[in-house]
């Protein structure tokens, strides 16, 4: 077993529904009490990481198959109705308080810092938030860090309005290696070797009339995030960073709801976790 340095950080992807890989393999992490001095996390890869911070097993895993076979949290009808593709109050209002209750006190407990990234809409710059008493400000934040461009609201926090983190940096592992962590543990949400083959387009104004700036970080963000996968896997030659990536082809999309591909991409991330733990220890 290899040892890895005690100050190693971790590193979350977001993704959407394929998240569901990073959840199993904080699943297995868990299982092992394997648990790092600094984590930063972006989109559904902060929600995920919640209950990571929180030492809550299976829980983010709940909310990604059980409850959404169970609710149905995902549809066009939530998109013209509410304003966000995904049921907001589902995920932010009832999950957190009743359904499977967040426990605020272990999470605030947690010495390790947690950082959710935004995108602040009024500067088209990415923040690095955290908080861990204010259980109203934890749901704003990783609210607006999964608050994906032109399916879901703009989320305010602080009084600034915030979308997806992962406009501006999908994999926040420079943000971690600022943070004196010059070692990463990064867990991706897509194989080894993809780039998007979508294509900018400068965003009209008449979308987000109020933020030009916001326009020009969603015009280039498949430039950026393409960049971003090329800057892993260059990390990665040179040693700076031990990546956890799916193996099998991706079949699950950013807002898929079928719960067998679900439910496979999980079992993979928890066995993906499970060779980590076995291979390498702080």
């Amino acid at each position: 077993m290899e040892r890895l340095e005690r100050n190693t950080g971790l590193v979350l992807e977001g993704g959407g529904m394929r998240g569901v890989f990073t959840s199993g393999v904080l699943d297995a992490l868990m299982k092992h009490e394997y648990y790092f001095p600094y984590v930063v996390a972006v989109s559904a890869g902060a929600c995920n990481g919640l209950s990571y911070m929180s030492r809550q097993p299976r829980r983010a895993r709940y909310s990604n198959i059980d409850m959404l076979r169970k609710y149905g949290y995902i549809s066009l009808k939530n998109l013209l109705l509410e304003g966000s593709i995904f049921d907001p109050n589902i995920l932010y209002e009832r999950f957190p308080s009743e359904i499977v209750p967040f426990d605020y006190e272990a999470y605030a407990r947690n010495p390790a810092p947690y950082e959710m990234v935004t995108t602040n809409c009024l500067t088209g710059q990415a923040e690095y938030l955290s908080e861990k008493h204010d259980p109203r400000r934890i749901t704003a934040i990783a609210k607006a860090s999964s608050s994906l461009p032109y399916a879901a609201h703009i989320t305010p926090v602080d009084g600034i309005p915030m979308l997806d983190g992962g406009i501006v940096d999908s994999i926040p592992v420079l943000r971690a290696t600022s943070q004196g962590h010059p070692f990463n543990v990064v867990v991706m949400t897509r194989n080894k070797g993809y780039r998007s083959n979508e294509r900018d387009i400068n965003v009209p104004s008449f979308i987000y009339a109020d933020y030009p700036r916001l326009r020009e970080a969603l015009s280039r963000r498949v430039e950026v995030y393409n960049a971003q996968l090329e800057l892993v896997e260059r990390m990665e030659r040179w040693g700076d960073v031990l990546v956890i990536r799916p193996q099998r082809k991706m079949e699950v999309g950013r807002t898929c709801s079928d719960p067998v591909k679900l439910e496979r991409l999980y079992e993979e991330g928890f066995q993906e976790g499970e060779k980590f733990c076995r291979d390498y220890r702080l």
